[in-house]
């Protein structure tokens, strides 16, 4: 059963109806607003019912007490102040709520065939004597189990949804609860609402703060304050930082918080007793810093583990390095610059190494010729990548396996822990690593828990890009170390030197404006003017449906990105895909789910690690099944397929359309890039420049001028506050921080 109360406007006489749901016309997840056609008793036709529900399906009674309106649009409607739902009696009813979808396992089919067997004791069988199901033909132990556990969820989903809308929240994450808590769910929100936050995806402190205040729970209370400051402080991380200023901290959290600054002390000295957060003593210039433990632990781990690996011999044999270079010279039939050479030289003796450098300076070649050298050497060598589509892309240019990072330390749900670490190391003699600007602090520090310590290391990446999505700047303060030897390749070779998308990235590196192509003419890199935000939204959308392919011959729903620096706004990510979604595929079968439409053929990406799934964020794939008993959709990754419940769709978000943080270690075809003044706050040189080399065959940048120039000329100023340069430049990472009662240091923040 679900009651919820709701405020009508205006002033018809109350009274009480009730009735069946004969189609649900509109129900927003979000905040349970309702539009029914309901069979109301005493009524010949069948009336329109508005109101809020958690969750309502076809064929439930609903008794809703308010009055009868003449709406100027839509006529006679009954608009409830209180609305309650209780299980179909009738023959008919019942057969159109299980057939409804709202149980998994159990569609119209099977919904017809429960009811001839069980008529209206069906419930009541498969709550409690679900054996019997296997008794109607096409059930057997695998479905009967699948219906049995669909209505237990549905049930506590249900009991979940009603108790958040009756504190004023949205329903929406109410299955990711259920998922995490179980039965226990409502008692463990009761007994501290802030969890919420801390252990649910996709719900933050503001909303657990309205349970809490609905709950009865003071603003000024410590669980409050305690839970409020661990939120700054996590908030932070979303600038990429590691830690965060003392004094800065207090302050920013009082203001948020809206409590006085000693209440906030207070909290702060119970959050680092219980170890859930470390004082560093940080330098002069920012004073004493605040880490939460698992980020203070990985940046010291990850710091001592590179001293450590540094401080061995290579695993390799000494070589003759002339022969060895003429002889891959030999074998690829290519001549290595100086600075390559150098690099390769450099590669057979150093433990640990990067290599870096822009498009089309030879960070490819010389990989390649790194590892025709160690694999004659009989060292087993092994390549990976942060993102799928980066490890693919090191597979295509190197001929070898390439993995990414999760599935080559394989992540174990179980232990919520990867299996590879430094008690149960990895195998192999050199590691690559390509792609790693994108290596945030934690992933890092997995990675060095897990390669063995005497193996070497070889981090390839261009430093110039964005920086990582998660905290830190692996890649920015191994270099500013001093600690390992780096290669920053630079030379442009001939034979990619004619291509403007090269040419204009190296351009916008250095500060200049890129040269565009003319219209009617051939390049791969151009640029159409529009001032207008509306109308260049236009003009994007007839680029990717018509002109592009037209000219180009790239198909718009597999080889055209579009790219944007920001999600929101009229040229922002969201209301792009919308757009792009209605011209490339506006006729998909498909199902809505947290305000966005879900259609097969739709291009999606994952929005956030799933280890159960075996997906990360930032992977591409398209959806290409819709079952609807099931209430799931099936996304392809290339290499397999991969189920969502309807209720776990939150993790996924249309990609026609992605930010250019989220593009990190791809490539595509063809890139479509807007620019716009609206972008002011994220117009930065190493976003423009990380979007352009996205681009393989073509880029076109389309937008404002004045965008353009001022992504040129504005460096990113910002800092990342973290420790990592300073620990590895004083050969003195510090001591990792133990949780009082845990018997080993904090699984890693992913």
């Amino acid at each position: 059963m679900s009651v919820v109360e709701t405020t009508v406007v205006g002033a018809a006489p109350r009274e009480t109806v009730e009735g069946s749901v004969e189609r649900v016309t509109f129900h927003s997840e979000e905040t349970g607003y309702c539009v029914l056609r309901v069979k109301v008793r005493g009524r010949r036709e069948v009336a329109t019912l508005v109101g809020r529900l958690p969750q309502v399906a076809a064929g439930e009674w609903v008794k809703a007490q308010g009055g009868w309106v003449m709406d100027k649009e839509h006529g006679l409607q009954f608009r409830a102040e209180t609305l309650e739902t209780t299980p179909p009696d009738s023959i008919e009813g019942i057969e159109k709520f299980l057939g409804s979808g709202m149980i998994k396992g159990i569609g119209p089919v099977y919904a017809g065939k429960l009811v001839a067997r069980f008529a209206k004791q069906v419930f009541d069988v498969i709550d409690k004597q679900s054996a019997l199901l296997e008794t109607v033909e096409g059930i057997g132990p695998v479905r009967r189990q699948r219906i049995k556990d669909g209505w237990q969820e549905a049930k506590s989903v249900r009991a979940i949804m009603t108790f958040l809308m009756g504190n004023g929240v949205s329903t929406a994450r109410a299955f990711r609860i259920y998922k995490t808590y179980g039965e226990n769910a409502i008692a463990c929100v009761r007994a501290d609402p802030y969890c919420l936050a801390r252990d649910i995806w996709g719900i933050g402190f503001q909303t657990a703060d309205q349970v809490a205040e609905r709950l009865g729970i003071e603003k000024t209370s410590d669980l409050r304050a305690r839970a409020g400051i661990e939120y700054v402080l996590q908030e932070t991380q979303a600038d990429g930082h590691c830690a965060y200023p003392r004094e800065a901290l207090l302050a920013k959290a009082a203001e948020i918080l809206g409590i006085p600054l000693e209440i906030v002390q207070t909290a702060l000295d119970h959050g680092l007793a219980e170890k859930r957060m470390v004082l560093d003593p940080g330098d002069a210039e920012l004073g004493p810093l605040i880490y939460l433990t698992p980020l203070f632990n990985a940046e010291v781990t990850l710091a001592a583990a590179l001293l450590e690996l540094t401080a061995g011999a290579h695993p390799c044999p000494p070589i003759d390095i002339a022969k060895a270079t003429a002889w891959v010279e030999a074998q690829t039939k290519l001549t290595l610059a100086p600075a390559q050479r150098a690099a390769l030289a450099m590669a057979v003796r150093s433990k640990a190494m990067v290599i870096t450098g822009g498009p089309g300076v030879g960070k490819t070649t010389l990989v390649n010729a790194i590892l025709r050298v160690l694999t004659a050497k009989k060292l087993r060598v092994v390549l990976a990548a942060p993102t799928g589509r980066a490890a693919k892309r090191l597979t295509e240019t190197t001929g070898r396996e390439a993995k990414t990072l999760h599935r080559l330390m394989i992540y174990d749900p179980r232990t919520g822990a990867f299996r590879h670490n430094r008690e149960n190391p990895l195998e192999g003699d050199v590691f690559v690593v390509d792609e790693c600007s994108m290596l945030d602090l934690p992933l890092a520090c997995h990675l060095m828990r897990a390669v063995p310590r005497y193996a070497a290391l070889l981090l390839v990446g261009d430093v110039d890009q964005l920086p990582s999505v998660g905290p830190g700047a692996v890649l920015h303060d191994l270099i500013a170390s001093g600690r390992l030897p780096v290669c920053r390749l630079s030379e442009v070779f001939r034979q990619v030197a004619s291509s403007a998308i090269i040419s204009n990235a190296h351009r916008v590196n250095e500060g200049e404006m890129p040269l565009t192509g003319q219209a009617g003419g051939t390049s791969d890199f151009y640029f159409i003017p529009e001032d207008d935000a509306d109308r260049a939204a236009e003009r994007l959308v007839a680029l990717v449906r018509d002109q592009i392919p037209k000219k180009f011959g790239f198909n718009p729903r597999e080889e055209i990105q579009v790219l944007t620096p920001m999600q929101r706004g009229v040229l922002g990510a969201r209301h792009l895909n919308q757009r792009l979604q209605a011209a490339l595929n506006g006729n998909g079968d498909g199902v809505e789910r947290f305000g966005v439409a879900f259609r097969v053929g739709d291009r999606v990406m994952q929005t956030h690690n799933n280890y159960d799934k075996e997906v990360y964020n930032g992977d591409l794939g398209q959806i290409v099944k819709l079952r609807r008993d099931d209430r799931e959709l099936v996304v392809s990754y290339g290499d397999r397929e991969v189920s969502y419940d309807f209720e776990e769709l939150d993790e996924l978000t249309l990609a026609y359309a992605v930010t250019i943080h989220k593009s990190q270690g791809s490539e595509y075809p063809c890139v479509v890039i807007p620019l716009h003044t609206q972008h002011y706050m994220l117009l930065q040189r190493n976003l423009l420049y990380t979007g352009i080399t996205r681009g393989r065959k073509l880029v076109v940048l389309l937008g404002s001028l004045k965008a353009v120039a001022m992504a040129v000329k504005r460096l990113d100023t910002r800092q990342r506050i973290t420790r990592l340069a300073e620990r590895l430049r004083s050969g003195q990472p510090g001591q990792s921080v133990r949780i009082r009662g845990a018997g080993a240091p904090p699984a890693f923040a992913d």
